[in-house]
């Protein structure tokens, strides 16, 4: 009796709880995400106790002691990646490690489009969900951030090339501002060395302008021509976007006379040259109509109210045009650049 009392103390009883262990740790390690494909973000700067407590608790893994156990084994506790994942349903532990150390992280898109300032961009990105709006103005107008960038202005404006971009959700806004900013030359390249009287700078400046003035692509050239003939005269401009830019923060959607008369460094009817710096982020068409503009002989345009314009030469015929188009209602009431056929 002695002896089986002490065969099953000592052999047989340690040999149930191993196979009882062993199979409950293979169950748990065999046991696979119950829910639907889910999306698991690794926060930037989490250690591998933090994510594995949260996979955890989303009930993605089955046991966390294992977990750790098993990425210690694989020495891959420190290789957890940042970003979002998606863990597709009925992965195993070891499905989860993978996807979390092997996988590339889900990337969220964002657009810029073409003829958005700096302060629209902000916002683009923080609806996005790239960060805040107003920290991404304070590095957009950041003296040695945008020095860093090789950039030569007040800020970043005109150098946000307008794409669309993905990005990790928890990337720094300054790598998101810097991205845009490297296609920018990448995009752009020499495309602004050698204009007539225009230097690189001034060349994004009076793309940006030309952006603004149409919405009609094909008009760009044209825009342009009339602005370089002007400026070859020393005229001013007299363009109502530079003029908005310059208030922009205070704008209200309606330009009042009392704006056209204040002296800033953006208005244009003011000062007989180029504005301070870009107004808008322009499109790389914009640029080329500014570096191979139409020749004409054309310093003067007027809307004709469906985002097209009229060119004239002379004074006297932007008057009549300026009857025609803007006078009449006709000629005005139920026309809008968003009909526009691009």
């Amino acid at each position: 009796m002695l002896k089986k009392t002490l065969l099953f103390t000592l052999v047989i009883a340690p040999l149930f709880a191993l196979t009882l262990i062993a199979g409950t740790v293979y169950f748990l390690y065999q046991a696979e995400f119950a829910g639907p494909d889910v999306v698991f973000t690794v926060k930037k700067g989490e250690t591998f106790g933090q994510v594995n407590a949260r996979l955890s608790r989303e009930k993605i893994i089955s046991n966390p002691r294992l977990f750790h156990w098993l990425a210690r084994y694989k020495g891959q506790m420190e290789k957890l990646r940042a970003g979002p994942f998606l863990i597709p349903a009925q992965s195993k532990m070891e499905d989860v490690l993978n996807v979390l150390i092997f996988s590339q992280p889900m990337l969220l898109s964002v657009t810029i489009p073409e003829g958005r300032n700096m302060y629209q961009v902000a916002e683009i990105l923080s609806q996005a969900g790239f960060g805040n709006s107003p920290d991404y103005l304070s590095l957009m107008k950041d003296e040695s951030f945008v020095r860093s960038l090789g950039v030569e202005g007040p800020s970043l404006e005109g150098y946000l090339f307008p794409e669309t971009y993905k990005f990790v959700p928890d990337s720094n806004p300054k790598d998101i501002l810097s991205s845009m900013v490297q296609l920018f030359r990448k995009k752009v390249g020499s495309l602004t060395q050698g204009h007539p009287f225009l230097n690189p700078t001034q060349v994004i400046t009076l793309a940006s302008v030309v952006e603004k003035e149409t919405g009609a692509k094909w008009e760009r050239p044209q825009i342009a021509s009339v602005f370089t003939n002007r400026l070859k005269k020393r005229m001013r401009l007299e363009s109502d976007p530079t003029t908005i830019y310059g208030i922009w923060e205070r704008y209200q959607g309606n330009i009042k006379k009392s704006d056209l008369l204040e002296v800033t460094p953006y208005n244009t009817y003011k000062i007989p040259a180029l504005p301070l710096g870009p107004i808008c982020n322009p499109s790389l068409e914009a640029i080329q109509a500014v570096m191979k503009p139409d020749q004409t002989e054309y310093f003067f345009f007027v809307s004709k109210n469906d985002g097209t314009h009229v060119f004239t030469r002379n004074y006297k015929e932007h008057l009549q045009a300026v009857e025609e188009w803007q006078k009449k209602r006709n000629n005005r009431d139920g026309k809008s650049w968003r009909n526009l056929k691009q």
